[in-house]
Formats: C-alpha cells, sequence, structure tokens
C-alpha cells in the first residue's frame, strides 16, 4: 500500500500478527498509525512460505476482538477442549478438560497466515491506518521530538513514537544499540500439517520425548471434509542443521508421524509442505529507549513447548494498546519516557515469569537421566490429581487478564 500524506503519531516496524494487531488496535481508537512491513503482501499471504498455527488464549482473543478481527477469524478457529500431556510411551499422565474452569476451550488454533489476511484487510478498512510493504527499515535519526526510519529505497517517515515488532533478529533492536541474553535449545521445531481418518475431539496432546516434545494441535477440517491437526515435531539437532524427516520421502515421513500419533486417530497423512525453524530463547536487556519500545518476539522468544509465545506478544500489544490511546486522547505525548517506562515495568515482570517457568520446563522434559525421568512422571501424575495445581496451569494455558481490555 502506498502511504497517503499524513502525520502518524505512532510508527510501528514489523508485519507479524503482533504490529499488526497493535496497528489495528491503535488506529481503530483514532492512532494514526503507520506500520512498516519488509515482506511483500504475496508471500504474507501464501499459506506455502510458512505452515504455523498459533494457539490463541483466551486474553489474546480479546485483543483480536478489540482489534476488530476475531470475528472473521471465528469460524476458522478450533477450540481446544482438552489437553492431554504424556511423557516417552507412556499413557497419558495429566489431562486438562475447559469444562473445570467453566468455560467452553482453552484457547483456539489459528493459522497464522489467515491471522495476517484478517489484520491486513482490517488496516484497509481504517482511515487512521497506513500500511506499506516492502519497507525495509535501515536506520533512524532521533530528535527532541520525534524519531524519523530511514528505509533502504530512501524514504523517511517521522512520528513522536517508533515501536520494533521486527522479530528474533530485530533490526529495530540492534539500531537502537539494546543487547540480549540468551540461547540456543540445539533444537528445530519441524512444523507440517496433516489429516487423519478419525476426528480430534477438540483435544491437544502434547508428548514430551526424550529427543524433544512432539506436540498434536486441533485445526479445523478442510472444506471438503477431511479431520486435520498441526504437528510441532521438536528435535534435539545441532543449530544450521537440517532435521531428518524434513529430507524423507513422504511415505517414510507418513510412516514415522503414524508411529507417533495415538490410535484412536486412524491413519494419519502428512499434507502440504514441512517446514522448520530453529528453536532458541532471546530476552532483551531493554524494551524501551527515548521515543522507542520493543514489543513480541523483538523484545522476548521463548521455546513454544507451552504455547505461549504470541499469546505472551499480545500481553505487551494490550497494555500499549491502553496506555498510547488515553495519552493522545489526552493530547499528551505518546513517545513521553513516563509512558514508555510504565510499559518496560509491567511487561519486563509478567514476561520473565513466563519465559522462566517456560525455560525450567524444556530443560525439565529434555532429561534423559533415569532419575529426572521418573521425578517428572510421578510430578505430572501428582498435578492431575490436585486441584489448586491444576487450575493454576489451567489459567496459565487460558492466558493471563491482567493485562487484557476489561469492558
Amino acid at each position: 500500500m502506498r502511504a497517503k500524506k499524513f502525520n502518524p503519531d505512532v510508527i510501528i516496524v514489523g508485519g507479524g500478527p503482533a504490529g499488526m494487531t497493535l496497528a489495528a488496535l491503535l488506529a481503530d481508537q483514532g492512532v494514526k498509525t503507520l506500520s512498516l512491513d519488509r515482506e511483500p503482501v504475496a508471500r504474507q499471504h501464501d499459506l506455502t512460505q510458512d505452515g504455523r498455527t498459533m494457539a490463541i488464549s483466551w486474553g489474546s482473543q480479546k485483543v483480536l476482538d478489540r482489534a476488530g478481527v476475531w470475528e472473521v477469524l471465528a469460524p476458522r478457529a478450533c477450540p481446544i477442549e482438552q489437553i492431554d500431556i504424556t511423557d516417552g510411551d507412556s499413557p497419558v499422565l495429566l489431562t486438562f478438560q475447559a469444562q473445570e474452569t467453566q468455560a467452553d476451550a482453552f484457547g483456539w488454533i489459528v493459522d497464522l497466515v489467515l491471522i495476517r489476511k484478517a489484520l491486513f484487510a482490517r488496516l484497509e478498512t481504517l482511515n487512521t491506518a497506513q500500511h506499506i510493504t516492502e519497507a525495509a527499515v535501515v536506520d533512524f535519526v532521533r530528535e527532541d521530538h520525534q524519531v524519523t526510519v530511514v528505509l533502504e529505497d530512501g524514504r523517511r517517515f517521522s512520528a513522536p513514537l517508533v515501536i520494533g515488532a521486527d522479530g528474533r533478529q530485530s533490526r529495530i533492536r540492534d539500531l537502537m544499540g539494546i543487547g540480549t541474553r540468551g540461547w540456543d535449545y540445539n533444537q528445530t521445531a519441524l512444523v507440517c500439517t496433516v489429516t487423519h481418518e478419525n476426528p480430534h475431539d477438540y483435544i491437544a496432546l502434547e508428548n514430551f520425548r526424550e529427543s524433544g516434545p512432539f506436540a498434536i494441535l486441533p485445526m479445523t477440517d478442510t472444506p471438503d471434509g477431511l479431520h486435520r491437526s498441526s504437528v510441532v515435531w521438536a528435535q534435539h539437532i545441532r543449530p544450521g542443521r537440517t532435521p531428518a524427516p524434513m529430507t524423507w520421502d513422504e511415505d517414510t515421513f507418513n510412516a514415522a508421524l503414524q508411529a507417533r500419533f495415538p490410535a484412536r486417530y486412524g491413519r494419519v497423512k502428512f499434507l502440504g509442505k514441512r517446514f522448520c525453524f530453529p528453536l532458541n530463547f532471546v530476552h532483551a536487556h531493554d524494551y524501551v529507549a527515548p521515543r522507542m519500545a520493543l514489543i513480541a518476539d523483538a523484545a522476548h522468544g521463548m521455546h513454544p513447548i507451552a504455547g505461549q509465545g504470541l499469546n505472551l506478544g499480545y500481553r505487551d500489544v494490550a497494555l500499549l494498546g491502553r496506555l498510547i490511546p488515553a495519552a493522545v486522547a489526552a493530547g499528551k505525548d505518546p513517545g513521553a519516557d513516563s509512558l514508555l517506562q510504565d510499559y518496560q515495568r509491567a511487561r519486563r515482570v509478567d514476561n520473565m515469569a513466563m519465559m522462566g517457568t517456560t525455560d525450567f520446563f524444556v530443560r525439565l522434559f529434555s532429561n534423559a537421566v533415569p532419575p529426572v525421568a521418573l521425578a517428572r512422571k510421578m510430578g505430572l501424575r501428582a498435578v492431575d490429581r490436585l486441584p489448586f495445581a491444576k487450575r493454576f496451569f489451567m489459567k496459565q494455558a487460558m492466558g493471563d487478564s491482567r493485562f487484557i481490555f476489561q469492558d
């Protein structure tokens, strides 16, 4: 899209779901918002370029609803009504059921590409939003009352506040001079979609194996009625190496999937393409600098073992989606240091808690030492028998509400 002549209150760099959701959320509340996406529209909307699905918690659903896109996504969002946890070849050790929380579902599984398409269409309808694609930011100039971003093609755009939402390899974060703390897990996640003979009954399965977790996430049926699930198959592998299943022929790959699926799914068949993503931990030393802020993966990226990566980013979005419109409506500076510090204080505490817990579980469930494995299984069985412990974990799965909009 070509930008019209207008002076934005906020520039958002990054065309992922967090950045585009924040853009829609702000623009819908009258905040003039310019979002810059380095990718062309065709790539962002092409399912063959990224086969990931997103686990949307209750909290994130509220954010997407306020951004004006949930009504579009809902028919293609598959509810998660039950979560089964297994360890190795053991039977189910721990089961969470949404009905125990008085909710219909823990959350929903949605194709990432569908989220992007819905957000792009939403931004097109908002007069206070401009979205420019093929716009790579290479530099910025910070002044007293604004920041000017410089694009690769020489174009310049200025606003009182610039937000980096450009992922774990954030260019904006590097330009801001903000370092990170992190490490590789020496794991790669293979992601694909499968069809299966029998319905999934809206059950998500997480199987913790010595080689890495294997997750089966329920999806909506295909238009012709085939039952679908998304697979996230994590494997220990050195960074830069290609996991063996990526190179297998279709019959070999299907046989390997079949061996890992519970018998109740019936015959399993791989559908479409296979994708792989390195798994790591990255946390920015700071989320803010003068007139600039980082959100979502640009600020914090973690292992997908708990399915909370995007949901944690949406908590960032929800908070800024309150603070910035309130400042603009009151005639205040949206890039004021006080606002940015309020954001950082609130979000770092919450993010560090979730990231620390997730990292602990990654290490716990990747440990094959027999005493640890035995203790792990006993712990899962114990949680299954302790109502207060189950309620705690179910609350986390549904998304914390502290930073989500309240009507």
